[in-house]
């Protein structure tokens, strides 16, 4: 997913996006949505997330 589709989510949470990088941006929405901000941590076998928005970008 592109920075400008994160930041138009992030916006949609009221969540401001200011210089942040993308694994910033996805581990406050990540919060926002009551999981674990767990994107881009090495643990994306072990998080349990099921369904993820961000599991194809997560390592």
């Amino acid at each position: 997913m592109k920075v400008q589709e994160i930041k138009e989510i992030a916006q949609k949470m009221d969540i401001p996006c200011g210089k942040l990088k993308k694994g910033e941006l996805i581990r406050l929405i990540q919060n926002k949505e009551g999981n674990s901000a767990c994107f881009d941590s090495g643990q994306s076998s072990q998080c349990g997330q099921q369904g993820c928005l961000w599991a194809e970008d997560c390592n």
